[in-house]
């Protein structure tokens, strides 16, 4: 039996706001397991939307909640195209109870909630698309820091890149963009006054404190790499975790290098709550990745992805 009954409602074609509004609308639709819930808004007003994903049945007292969250940068949108399809593939497997990579996702499910979180960033994707004119009020500053130069721009509206805006290392961070010039509002890497000054960053922390997600998953890319360590709070099963992930797609376990070594979501997550948090860079090449590649990527990481939701 096929698991595609019907086409891909999420298919290679670029990311803004209005995009994925539409896909996440165009989903719940076809879906009804799956619930919309806005966590919050960008620093320009756009909506940070999540999607829910729950068995048919009465959700139980003691469900088990795992996050999935992308496009924290703005040139890794095609991280949100990812989020999507593997939110519609366990969407499919679960109506037609298929397995999905050897696993039954009806079985996995129970229990369990899945959140996905596709575009964390949506001012940053904008203006990393079409560049600064998406910058609405802060068009002028976007242009002068570099919006309008292709490949450039990771941050939000007000130049400060939201995972290194998260409570994890934050003295050091700070010592970093002292010595590295990263201490000021810029295309990417600069960290911001405090922890939790931009309400992207604030939406998804909010969220985790809300819910015990059991584990989260961070999508960036590029490299074809899996983090899964920070600091003495790491769980003992993280490493674990991990090395599976990585063999199921083909990717290296390792942790990030110099200024990346702070300051992001998992790194947050882990120091918060101790529990497993991991940062999966997708692909390989140069962000933006080209909107062609996106389903050999999503094929090499499929069965990672899908194991990195239900493990």
């Amino acid at each position: 039996m096929s698991m595609r009954v019907q086409p891909w409602l999420t298919t290679a074609q670029p990311i803004d706001h209005a995009v994925v509004c539409g896909l996440n609308a165009a989903l719940c639709g076809r879906y009804p397991v799956l619930r919309p819930i806005t966590v919050g808004h960008s620093f320009l007003g756009r909506g940070i939307e999540a999607l829910v994903l729950s068995e048919p049945r009465k959700t139980r007292p003691h469900v088990q909640r795992v996050l999935i969250a992308a496009a924290f940068h703005g040139q890794e949108w095609l991280t949100a195209l990812c989020a999507l399809r593997l939110c519609e593939e366990l969407c499919v497997s679960l109506r037609a109870g298929l397995q999905l990579c050897g696993v039954s996702v009806r079985k996995a499910l129970q229990g369990r909630q899945i959140w996905f979180l596709p575009l964390v960033n949506p001012d940053g994707v904008e203006i990393a698309r079409v560049g600064s004119r998406a910058a609405g009020e802060y068009r002028a500053f976007a242009a002068a820091a570099g919006a309008d130069t292709p490949g450039l721009w990771q941050a939000n509206a007000r130049g400060v890149d939201i995972n290194h805006n998260f409570n994890a290392g934050w003295a050091q961070m700070q010592a970093q963009a002292e010595k590295s010039g990263k201490n000021r509002p810029g295309p990417r890497q600069y960290s911001g006054p405090i922890p939790e000054s931009e309400p992207e960053t604030k939406a998804v922390a909010d969220l985790c404190r809300r819910y015990a997600f059991r584990h989260v998953v961070a999508l960036h890319s590029q490299g074809e790499e899996v983090y899964w360590r920070y600091g003495e709070n790491t769980p003992p099963q993280s490493r674990i975790m991990a090395q599976v992930l990585g063999a199921a797609g083909g990717y290296t376990v390792t942790d990030p290098q110099g200024f990346a070594s702070h300051g992001g979501f998992k790194d947050w997550f882990i120091s918060c709550f101790h529990r497993p948090g991991f940062t999966v860079e997708l692909g390989k090449g140069v962000n933006p990745l080209p909107v062609e590649e996106f389903e050999a990527i999503y094929q090499k990481a499929r069965e990672m992805l899908v194991l990195s939701v239900l493990l």
